[in-house]
């Protein structure tokens, strides 16, 4: 039963954990980028 009930518990816990850090991961990258090319061509 309790193998079971593991098995259930990291079915459903894996998407909250994979999808949030996928998210994250992508707006770190993107907040890094608008950085990066914000120094590289500034606003007049």
């Amino acid at each position: 039963m309790e193998f079971l009930f593991a098995k259930v518990w990291s079915f459903w816990i894996a998407p909250a954990l994979l999808i949030p850090t996928i998210l994250v991961i992508v707006a770190i990258i993107g907040l890094y980028l608008k950085k990066v090319s914000a120094t590289r061509y500034p606003k007049r």
